[in-house]
């Protein structure tokens, strides 16, 4: 059993959410707009949070940039806006899944026990750093630096850019990457790992170019 909590202006939607989330066995706490979720947030914690985007008060994405300030409590934003920029922004604040309203129930609730799933996994890390001229991996610290200046990332990208390094020089292929970060029971996008990769070639700047894609394989970490 895990806590939820739904963030929506629309009593109807708020609705379908709970009866779908208690059936499957969770306990739902329920919130109106961006700035009820983020005082919620600070009053109790959450095994998950599913947030609209466009609210009134805060929106959702003023709100997630206010809560990853203090929780990295997996949060899977709901929006009527399937762009692609919307949904880069959403990753970029460290959302971990977006889901385009109209939706179904019954496959939000799986996405969540997916995120569940992933966020409950551990990541055993067996070795120390990494360096790379002024690129430095510290996977211990989960930290990233380049010329040392911290390099901000979500802990799924941490996951996506950790696991490549750790694997230098090899072709990782797609399926492998979604299977070893996400897991077997993704049920996201594949181009959400486009998408992450898009905000970690941006993130590591002059060292985006050690992010070799591969045409119709995937992609691999080289420091050649």
């Amino acid at each position: 059993m895990s806590k939820i909590l739904v963030v929506d202006d629309e009593f109807r939607i708020r609705e379908i959410i709970k009866k779908y989330a208690v059936f499957e066995g969770h306990t739902v706490t329920e919130a109106v707009d961006g700035m009820s979720a983020i005082e919620t947030c600070k009053e109790q914690s959450f095994d998950i949070i599913i947030m609209d985007v466009m609210m009134p008060e805060l929106d959702g994405f003023s709100a997630c940039r206010e809560i990853r300030k203090f929780t990295d409590t997996p949060i899977i934003m709901l929006s009527a806006r399937g762009e692609e920029y919307d949904k880069i922004h959403g990753f970029e604040l460290g959302i971990d899944d977006y889901v385009v309203k109209p939706f179904s129930p019954k496959e939000l609730m799986m996405r969540v026990q997916a995120v569940l799933n992933r966020s409950r996994k551990t990541n055993p890390q067996n070795q120390d750093v990494f360096v790379f001229r002024d690129l430095s991996v510290d996977f211990t610290a989960r930290t990233v630096s380049i010329e040392g200046k911290r390099i901000d990332m979500t802990p799924k990208e941490y996951e996506l850019f950790f696991y490549m390094v750790k694997n230098k020089g090899i072709a990782l292929t797609r399926e492998k990457l979604i299977s070893k970060v996400w897991g077997y029971d993704f049920y996201g996008d594949d181009r959400t790992l486009d998408t992450h990769i898009k905000i970690l070639r941006k993130s590591l700047g002059e060292y985006s170019k050690c992010i070799v894609t591969l045409r119709g394989v995937g992609y691999r970490f080289e420091t050649l």
